[in-house]
């Protein structure tokens, strides 16, 4: 038996060593949102938040995130209401069949966090700055891991910027 701590509620499950956390959330939790796609870590549709980190839930086994803080899709609105990103997505047209939604969602805000940390990119300027220019070139970047199969990327990049960039908004 083990405890997952998801969305800010503790579930005792009997954990298989190899059984995947994109596996246990969908299959044992019901929670639906964090969508399979690839399977293989290749399209960021099971993109979730531990300990406020975004990591790929189809390539972790649920074992290694025991005791730490699982964040999905569900657990991002506050009090009901939606997150200012969700809210963004549907401003901006953000999605269009939704799959890959909440994926690219969890995604950004993990993302926003590391810009705001101050973790580099590949197309980071200058690595000695302790603050990051956040452009639509380093939003891009950041997001490449997660994919969208209907075109939706220049609403998707839109929303994002309007949430955490305002001036990579133009």
């Amino acid at each position: 038996m083990g405890e997952l701590r998801i969305n800010g509620v503790g579930h005792v499950v009997e954990l298989e060593a190899r059984e995947s956390l994109l596996d246990v959330l969908r299959e044992r939790l019901g929670l639906t949102g964090t969508k399979k796609g690839c399977d293989q870590g290749a399209c960021g549709a099971c993109t979730v938040l531990v300990d406020g980190v975004r990591i790929l839930s189809c390539l972790a086994l649920a074992v290694q995130v025991e005791g730490r803080a699982v964040t999905t899709i569900e657990g991002l609105g506050i009090d009901g209401a939606l997150h200012p990103l969700q809210q963004a997505f549907i401003e901006h047209d953000g999605f269009q069949c939704g799959y890959c939604t909440p994926g690219q969602i969890c995604s950004a805000v993990g993302m926003a966090e590391e810009v705001r940390r101050g973790v580099p990119s590949y197309v980071t300027g200058d690595l000695s700055s302790e603050t990051i220019a956040f452009s639509r070139e380093e939003l891009r970047e950041r997001m490449s891991g997660n994919l969208c199969r209907c075109g939706a990327h220049n609403g998707i990049v839109g929303a994002i910027a309007e949430t955490y960039a305002p001036e990579a908004a133009e």
